[in-house]
């Protein structure tokens, strides 16, 4: 058991000059302080102040995937060829929504393999860690289960309509 004979059951009292300085410190290492001569960077950590903002991230987000993931691109041209194959066909639009759904899903799981393996980028650095393996690893997998799935579920609803075309 554990020695626990220097805790009071009192609670500690922190003094309100205490509680002001330790504010005072971290507003003072939190604020971004500006480059003479460039405008005012915006906090990274802050909330978008607008909606217009926090959509303008988003897109920023979603053009870098675009850009620099290439299963990012393969995926969201599946996903048209997928979508279009549907019209082509004639599919029932639930069908075609639940193509879409499945297709979105892979796209986004995408996004967060990318945004996982930039953390653990930046948090290792040039250094072998397992566990950086171990994160990046089962994002991977986690973006291929979902495709499997896409896959599977893309096949049950166009293969039909494509057999239908093919064969007659």
């Amino acid at each position: 058991m554990a020695n626990l004979s220097g805790l009071s059951s009192r609670p500690q009292v922190v003094s309100s000059n205490r509680v002001k300085e330790r504010s005072a410190a971290k507003a003072e290492t939190s604020n971004v302080r500006p480059i003479p001569g460039m405008p005012p960077q915006p906090k990274p950590w802050m909330v978008a102040e607008t909606l217009q903002q926090s959509f303008q991230y988003a897109g920023n987000g979603v053009t870098y995937a675009f850009r620099t993931q290439r299963n990012f691109r393969i995926h969201a041209g599946m996903t048209a060829l997928a979508l279009s194959l549907g019209l082509g066909l004639h599919l029932p639009a639930a069908e075609l929504a639940i193509i879409g759904i499945t297709c979105g899903l892979v796209m986004a799981m995408e996004l967060m393999n990318t945004a996982v393996e930039a953390v653990v980028d930046l948090t290792v650095g040039d250094r072998y860690h397992e566990l950086a393996k171990v994160a990046k690893d089962c994002a991977a997998g986690a973006v291929l289960v979902t495709a499997g799935i896409a896959i599977l579920v893309a096949s049950l609803l166009l293969l039909p309509g494509l057999m239908r075309v093919v064969l007659g």
